[in-house]
């Protein structure tokens, strides 16, 4: 018995029209129910709240974040009636979770959110997963399904994560422009370079794109689960995505490696808004040691952040090796850069970046 994470966009759940598209929903249902008929589990990350609060306001989509936010929670209920209807048709029945960031990074809600949707899971349901749009802060939110989908692969130990989109996966140019462009099958690292080429933009209707799908591949790869990127309209695809079928869309391998939730966030999802740059000794010792890092080791900083801000990690060749949140506002950072712990003012911690909140990232 497997356990697949899929997670549909709101591209690949409307129509041109941004109108939810009932037919999509209902074709994603009758996969879900042959994965359940043969024993695997199944939980769906659902975007389109928007999109249908829009659409039962008769509204154009807005620019403003608060107006999304109205929108999406007029539009969630209606969201999960669709659902709902398309689930029961084959005798299943769904379940409605709201995610915010903090049920990851606080050790109680992540156990208690793992707890609440391996009972939902173990009682037969569906769960299907969103982000609280509603009431959540620019400061204090994922930003796109795609992140929270990959989060969850990891909090329930997925054996696959499916990430649904309009296209048939990952190419080597965008093939809605070259027709030369060609999809690439198999990924085994998800390289800066890589996502930089595959662009940052997503359709009109949604707020991701395939660099966000690979970030977020990133996350569940570096978590121990296989990932990959397909075409929602793909008749079987998510049995196909389970069994490996090849051509199915572009797979991301599975690495050993498994970090924490909180470090995945660190390493991959949080905006990094500065720079400090080491010696080689503190290098070293973040790498081969796992210790924090002090003002000491530190020989340059960039960026205009602050306390708790993330932050990247590059040696003194320029490579970033390490993400962190550093404990320092940047003009104090500063001012005591190669400062010893004795040598610091009163009052400032001795850690520019502690090592809970360090990871060291892979090579890119």
């Amino acid at each position: 018995m497997s356990l697949l994470v899929a997670k549909i966009g709101t591209s690949s759940l409307t129509d041109e029209r941004g109108v939810i598209d009932r037919g999509m929903i209902a074709q994603v249902a009758t996969q879900v129910s042959a994965l359940r008929s043969h024993g695997h589990r199944v939980v769906l990350v659902s975007s389109g709240a928007v999109a249908a609060g829009l659409e039962a306001l008769k509204m154009e989509r807005p620019k403003d974040v608060l107006t999304k936010q109205v929108a999406s929670a007029v539009g969630q209920s209606r969201l999960m009636r669709v659902w709902d209807d398309a689930l029961d048709v084959h005798g299943l029945v769904s379940g409605q979770v709201l995610l915010v960031p903090n049920d990851f990074f606080d050790r109680t809600q992540y156990l208690h959110a793992r707890r609440t949707l391996q009972r939902l899971l173990e009682i037969g349901v569906v769960p299907v997963i969103n982000e609280n749009d509603a009431i959540a802060d620019d400061e204090i939110r994922f930003g796109d399904n795609d992140r929270i989908a990959a989060l969850v692969a990891h909090l329930l130990s997925a054996d696959v994560l499916v990430l649904l989109t309009d296209l048939a996966g990952l190419f080597t140019a965008d093939p809605r422009t070259d027709s030369s462009a060609s999809l690439i099958e198999s990924v085994d690292e998800v390289t800066a370079e890589l996502e930089l080429a595959a662009g940052s933009s997503g359709s009109h209707r949604g707020s991701g794109g395939m660099a966000s799908k690979l970030r977020a591949a990133k996350i569940a790869s570096w978590s121990g689960v296989r990932v990959v990127i397909a075409a929602a309209r793909r008749p079987d695809v998510l049995v196909e995505a389970l069994n490996s079928t090849p051509g199915v869309g572009t797979q991301v391998r599975a690495h050993d490696r498994r970090l924490s939730a909180r470090k995945l966030w660190i390493a991959f999802a949080v905006d990094v808004v500065g720079r400090i740059t080491v010696d080689e000794g503190a290098r070293r010792a973040l790498v081969d040691r796992g210790v924090s890092l002090l003002p000491a080791g530190a020989v340059q900083i960039s960026g205009d952040f602050g306390d708790g801000d993330a932050v990247d990690i590059a040696g003194p060749d320029g490579k970033v090796f390490a993400r962190g949140l550093t404990k320092w506002a940047a003009a104090d950072a500063k001012s005591a850069v190669g400062l010893r712990s004795a040598e610091l003012a009163e009052g400032f911690p001795h850690e520019l970046v502690h090592r809970d909140d360090l990871v060291i990232i892979p090579a890119t």
